[in-house]
């Protein structure tokens, strides 16, 4: 059985404890990414008017985009791997 990692990090100004199989150093690299989500989103003044459960939604929203854009290209990467592939295995 893989042992869990417990590790406090700091996001958005609080102590959060994370815990996961995964190493250390890449719990940091996941609250690193928020905090600066955070950070970038904080310098635009219509983010700061909104209401702290609002604030919460748009960052998860935009988290979530990231994810679906880089997965979309991703998957055309992998598109393209697969073609030139499979034209190569062609006689």
């Amino acid at each position: 059985m893989i042992g869990n990692n417990d590790i406090e990090v700091v996001i958005g100004g609080k102590v959060v404890t994370l815990s996961g199989s995964e190493s250390e150093e890449y719990l940091q690299k996941v609250a690193s990414y928020i905090n600066n989500k955070i950070a970038e989103y904080n310098n635009v003044d219509s983010f700061r008017r909104q209401p702290a459960d609002m604030q919460n939604v748009l960052l998860l929203l935009n988290i979530a985009d990231d994810y679906f854009k880089l997965k979309k290209q991703i998957d055309s990467f992998q598109d393209e791997i697969d073609a030139k592939e499979s034209g190569a295995l062609r006689p």
